[in-house]
């Protein structure tokens, strides 16, 4: 399957727009289009992710520290530490969420 990660999901006005592209036992990955201003509130995992932006500018937060992703980096976001994201613009982005079984 090819997915072009700019055009396979659309903003929507005021809302966050997901959309699972793969899930498994080894993890998922999911496309998200956050119109400006949206964010998901400071919450923890269970697995370490990664957080590729696709377009845009995002505001991370990790623990105490503070990050600016824009269009074309990634970040990981660790497993068990509190993290938030803010939509500085319209954005989109990738997150794939890793599982590790013992």
């Amino acid at each position: 399957m090819k997915i072009n990660l700019s055009t396979n999901i659309q903003f929507q006005k005021d809302s966050i727009v997901s959309k699972t592209i793969l899930k498994n036992e080894g993890g998922n990955v999911t496309l998200f289009a956050f119109d400006k201003g949206q964010a998901l509130s400071e919450h923890t995992a269970p697995f370490d992710a990664l957080f590729f932006c696709v377009e845009g500018n995002f505001n991370v937060s990790i623990g105490e520290d503070k990050h600016s992703v824009v269009s074309n980096e990634l970040i990981i976001l660790p497993a068990s530490i509190p993290h938030a994201v803010y939509a500085a613009a319209a954005s989109k982005c990738m997150l794939t969420m890793i599982r590790v079984h013992s």
